[in-house]
């Protein structure tokens, strides 16, 4: 693995990084927009100011941008135009934030939610994973899970992995033709469940806390741990082959690049809503790897 380089920096928060018609793709939440960058992070450009914070994107078939506004509880769809239009209205459906999304080859977009107030300290509560169908249409397809986050769809379109970051999990479905899913399956455990509702008590016993993630050729997931500095390639099962540590906290990766093979880290020193949105200390690095992208 070669050494890590920084390739996008003076954000405040960046997440949902994607790899998009050859440049790298991201949001940042408090500058409310989303970017886009060379692989080397030259040519940046703001893509799309986002007042209500944005937060997971993805593209319809048709190449037209879906992206989630996360204060107004809605997921956003730019047209070939240029305007921007209300995709669906989430609200009732969510205990909190919609955060990350995947966007599949049907145009489903596959939506999780903070399910509670994060940033006010709220008691940690179990959620919903929605699925937005390309006619906007909302529809609850799973629940009783622990902060659904970054998610992918399996090279072959059968199987949704979602990471749940206070789980201590990624679960795994079968994605129906009509895009029912499955029982919930372990993907990967690293620990129990927490037993505990309090954020105080629950982190510390958090082993991976797994946030945004990206697949790779071999079947492995590039985990994003939100609580341990570090990136951490997983095999299905939980084993643990390989891990990034930038020195700082990763909240999100990516494979992408030309050939697929360097890794994005979305960096910044924590989480928290209120220190990120006063400084400019998130960074984009990257780190070339064996395994590329499916």
């Amino acid at each position: 693995m070669s050494q890590l380089r920084t390739v996008v920096t003076g954000m405040s928060f960046t997440e949902c990084p994607r790899w998009h018609d050859g440049r790298l793709w991201f949001v940042d939440f408090y500058t409310h927009a989303i970017y886009s960058a060379t692989e080397s992070g030259d040519d940046l450009r703001v893509e799309v100011e986002v007042p209500g914070q944005p937060s997971g994107i993805g593209w319809l078939p048709d190449g037209r941008l879906l992206f989630v506004s996360m204060r107004d509880a809605k997921v956003m769809r730019r047209e070939h135009d240029g305007s921007v239009v209300v995709h669906a209205d989430v609200a009732a459906h969510v205990g909190g934030h919609p955060n990350d999304m995947v966007v599949d080859a049907h145009g489903r977009a596959w939506l999780g939610n903070f399910g509670f107030d994060l940033m006010g300290g709220a008691d940690l509560a179990p959620t919903v994973l929605l699925r937005v169908d390309p006619d906007g249409t909302v529809t609850v397809v799973a629940d009783d899970l622990w902060f659904p986050n970054g998610s992918v769809v399996t090279a072959d379109g059968s199987t949704l992995l979602v990471d749940e970051t206070f789980g201590n999990r990624v679960s795994a479905f079968e994605i129906g033709h009509d895009g029912t899913l499955g029982p919930r399956r372990d993907w990967a455990r690293f620990a129990d469940l927490p037993t505990a509702t309090a954020l105080g008590e629950v982190i510390p016993s958090l082993t991976v806390a797994p946030d945004g993630c990206s697949l790779d050729a071999e079947g492995c997931l590039w985990v994003a741990d939100a609580t341990g500095g570090r990136a951490v390639r997983v095999r299905e099962g939980g084993e643990i082959l390989d891990e990034v540590s930038p020195g700082t906290g990763v909240f999100a990766c990516l494979l992408g690049g030309a050939d697929g093979r360097t890794l994005f880290l979305c960096c910044a020193p924590d989480f928290d809503e209120h220190a990120r949105s006063a400084v400019r200390e998130a960074e984009i690095r990257a780190v070339r790897v064996e395994v590329g992208a499916p």
